[in-house]
């Protein structure tokens, strides 16, 4: 049995009770239940869920990329100071001492990074510099040591060593 109210029809059970569907009537027959219609869009909790999500991938990837970027700093390093000793060895043999970093930076086109007192300084972090700060030609003759540190203020995050026997060591950390 069917009631009509308006543009709204009531389905009345043969108890008498109405039911708890409400159908609404649009233009020409079409009729849509309340329970079949389909809300288009996310609902809150969706989207939240997907916000959780994409956090979740951004927490394992971000330190992953981190620790990529040091590693790839770490390599650049060595191949530099790979270079520098080369590039000392060969200076060694045309004058008979070592070279400054003032000296071996001209010869390596300025690849490693660009001069400042007696320091070089590569891209933002990176510092070469020798031990003593400005060698004698005397004590150039016998030996050299050039440390790369890698420095974000007045931290030291790593430092490495090369010496004229061509080894490099890590000091830091």
């Amino acid at each position: 049995m069917r009631s009509s109210v308006g543009s709204e029809e009531h389905f009345v059970a043969k108890n008498g009770n109405k039911s708890c569907h409400l159908q609404f009537i649009y233009g020409f027959g079409e009729v849509k239940t309340m329970i079949n219609r389909k809300e288009e869009g996310f609902s809150l909790i969706e989207l939240l869920c997907v916000v959780v999500i994409i956090g979740v991938i951004a927490a394992l990837a971000v330190p992953a990329l981190m620790k990529a970027r040091l590693g790839a700093e770490n390599g650049t390093t060595f191949a530099t100071l790979r270079s520098v000793n080369s590039t000392e060895v060969s200076f060694f043999s045309s004058n008979g001492r070592f070279a400054r970093l003032s000296e071996v930076n001209p010869i390596m086109s300025n690849g490693i990074g660009a001069l400042t007192g007696n320091q070089i300084i590569r891209g933002k972090y990176f510092v070469f510099e020798m031990t003593p700060a400005n060698p004698t030609d005397i004590e150039l003759k016998d030996s050299f040591v050039i440390t790369a540190r890698r420095a974000i203020s007045t931290d030291s995050i790593y430092q490495y060593e090369l010496t004229q026997t061509g080894e490099i060591k890590q000091i830091f950390p």
